[in-house]
């Protein structure tokens, strides 16, 4: 009989945990040719197209990708080692495939769909490959349609520059349709320059796209706040069409006693100042050197904080979480990581108080045990809060990671916005909100969610702003 060689699924290399603490390089290395044409030949081609409409509760991996890629598709091109194919065809559904490989989570869609998934052998490494190919097309000199052939008809405002905005931006580009976007920071890309970290994210890799776009005639106004520096009535008689991907800028929360002591942050703000001191290369001034950093949340963005304070040489790093491991919200990965940086965890605990001093200078936290236990009656779990078990942690920073709710912008008001329970503005299928020449899309909408959500909704309002053009529905 013969003896077939099974692949096993292999990740990115990682560099070690005692040089990478040092510095805000990318952890990972990308997958050489070798290795990601291995893993390439690990997909089993499954005939979606062809079974997806006859199956109860069909399981592949462009089902669960939000953008509905072609993977498959494109893990056979790279395996057969046509790379400016491979980088068509994922550019086909997706702004950005090279990012949002590094930022996806993987886990829960694609990689979670994968037929091999639930096998010894594990699925495909998706994301791994994806960032391989295309990165290694850029080194070959192939750059990415943004219409830089077509003359740009009709004028979109976008405000905000995030995924949903840079979604939106790329496809009305490669439509023909001219976009000027208006973005409060000092610097273009949202979330995807500030709020994830560059070694997680390398910020030449967005710096890349938005030159390309720029070579294709989108224009950036930066340091240009909707509402102050520019009013959103001009913008209106100045464009056909706008789009809104501001976020979800409010910071959660915590409801401790003294919540607003000198030395309570809020994760994005952090995440913020450490980008900005990156691109200004100075790496001395962090408010979290030599200090004890207590960060509460176990999300991403907790991770990110934490691995942060890290790098910027806390005297120790903390993270607190009321749950246990397991429920933590965020990826493996990113608690492993942590871990091999020098992270403690204190699982099972609540934050209750914010100790302070007499200025009001945070000196620690007060937290009480948790216990998750599940309920008879309706079978759901619920944590419970023993109040009369306190512990006392000593802190001199606490770091708020309990995610972002939507803002109540002024000049909603002057748009007449309709707007959901959440401060949520709300669309139809098109990404439409209930003004017939503004869409929106991304945690503007969704509350806080994912980058490939977000790239989903550019997408799907940047297609339904060039129907509406191309109708000149515009009255």
């Amino acid at each position: 009989m013969k003896q077939y060689n099974i692949v096993s699924k292999q990740r990115q290399k990682k560099r070690d945990s005692k040089e990478r603490i040092v510095d805000f390089h990318p952890i990972y290395h990308n997958f050489n040719d070798k290795e990601a044409k291995e893993q390439a030949s690990r997909c089993v081609q499954c005939p979606i197209d062809t079974f997806k409409h006859i199956m109860i509760n069909p399981s592949y991996c462009r089902m669960g990708c939000p953008l509905n890629n072609k993977i498959p598709q494109w893990l056979k091109k790279t395996y057969e080692g046509d790379i400016e194919g491979a980088f068509t065809l994922s550019h086909e559904m997706s702004p950005f495939p090279e990012i949002l490989g590094r930022v996806c989570p993987k886990k829960g869609l694609c990689e979670s769909n994968c037929v091999i998934e639930k096998s010894e052998y594990s699925g495909v490494s998706i994301g791994e490959i994806e960032t391989y190919f295309n990165e290694k097309a850029f080194e070959e000199g192939i750059i990415p349609n943004y219409g830089q052939d077509k003359i740009k008809k009709h004028k979109v405002a976008i405000v905000g520059s995030g995924p949903a905005s840079l979604s939106c931006a790329t496809f009305l580009l490669q439509e023909g349709i001219g976009v000027e976007i208006f973005e409060k920071e000092d610097r273009c890309g949202g979330l995807l320059t500030y709020g994830i970290p560059n070694f997680k994210l390398p910020k030449d890799a967005v710096k890349r796209r938005l030159d390309w776009m720029k070579e294709a005639g989108l224009i950036i106004h930066t340091n240009t706040e909707v509402g102050k520096d520019i009013f959103i009535n001009e913008l209106e008689k100045d464009f056909d069409c706008i789009f809104l991907g501001i976020g979800a800028p409010e910071g959660r929360s915590a409801m401790m006693d003294n919540e607003y002591a000198n030395g309570v942050y809020h994760v994005m703000e952090i995440l913020t100042k450490a980008q900005k001191r990156i691109f200004n290369h100075d790496f001395e001034n962090s408010i979290l050197k030599n200090k004890n950093v207590v960060v509460i949340g176990g999300g991403d963005s907790a991770m990110d904080a934490l691995r942060t304070a890290i790098r910027v040489k806390a005297k120790s790093v903390k993270c607190i979480y009321r749950r246990d491991k397991q429920s933590m919200p965020c990826s493996e990965r990113e608690v492993s990581n942590a871990l091999e940086e020098g992270v403690e965890f204190i699982f099972n605990q609540a934050p209750k108080k914010v100790l302070v001093n007499e200025d009001m200078n945070v000196t620690g936290i007060k937290v009480a045990q948790t216990e998750s236990m599940i309920e008879k009656e309706t079978g759901k779990r619920k944590l419970i809060v023993h109040e009369e078990k306190l512990l006392d942690i000593k802190t001199d920073i606490i770091i708020l990671a309990l995610g972002f709710s939507n803002k109540i912008f002024d000049f909603y008001n002057d748009l007449n916005l309709k707007l959901g329970r959440y401060n949520d503005i709300v669309v139809n299928e098109k990404q439409e909100t209930s003004h017939k020449h503004i869409y929106a899309g991304g945690d503007v909408v969704r509350g806080a969610d994912l980058v490939v959500t977000a790239a989903l909704d550019g997408r799907t309002a940047a297609y339904a702003i060039k129907e509406k053009l191309a109708s000149k529905v515009l009255v």
